[in-house]
């Protein structure tokens, strides 16, 4: 009796989508495994970046700062396992990745000053690995919201929210973003093209005297 019983409730399970929630679940664990590895690949690279960067623009002092404060900042926030379905936490560690963005960017704009920095081969390698990893970034910030996207709505569907409401499973926040394309698009980071030098002033010309 008892097994016929236990067979009757896996079977109910499965027709709930239990078995349903359980895979798409470990679909997001496994996506924010991934974003977090690709944003830590970024992280690594800092130091070496701006030790490379200071070696050549070293009275770039605010801005080599700014890129330390945001590394450190990064670190900061706390990983653990519910920053995927905490949105306090996910805003958090969106908001310190964002900064990091912004100051590597500033970095990264500087760096158009100096010829013999852009010219220098472990910053050109730094840059070829900074580029792959925002790519890399991309990629798994779209795939991660993908997959939450696909498990919020399968547990809002009937009968599976059922099951969903039964075993405490909600929803998942997510990254929140103004324009998707900016998720799918990495930075451009090009150094191939030296900046343009600004136009120097022209001095002004000696009035003549009118004559009379």
């Amino acid at each position: 009796m008892r097994r016929i019983l236990a067979l009757g409730l896996v079977l109910l399970l499965s027709g709930c989508g239990y078995n349903k929630i359980q895979t798409a679940d470990e679909a997001v664990a496994a996506q924010w495994s991934e974003v977090v590895n690709q944003y830590q690949r970024r992280a690594d690279l800092v130091p070496n970046l701006v030790a490379t960067v200071k070696g050549y623009a070293a009275y770039e002092e605010r801005v080599l700062t700014e890129v330390t404060n945001a590394r450190a900042r990064v670190g900061q926030v706390q990983i653990g396992g519910d920053v995927a379905t905490n949105p306090q936490a996910l805003a958090e560690f969106q908001a310190a990745q964002g900064a990091l963005s912004s100051a590597l960017s500033r970095l990264l704009v500087v760096a158009e000053n100096y010829p013999n920095l852009k010219s220098d081969q472990s910053f050109r390698d730094l840059q070829a690995q900074l580029e792959g990893t925002e790519n890399r970034i991309a990629v798994a910030r779209e795939r991660y919201i993908r997959s939450v996207q696909e498990y919020n709505t399968l547990i809002r569907k009937f009968p599976v929210n059922v099951t969903a409401m039964m075993f405490g499973h909600d929803t998942k926040p997510n990254f929140t973003v103004e324009n998707e394309r900016a998720i799918s698009t990495a930075p451009t980071v090009d150094f191939s093209q030296p900046a343009q030098p600004q136009p120097e002033p022209s001095e002004p010309q000696p009035s003549t005297p009118s004559g009379g």
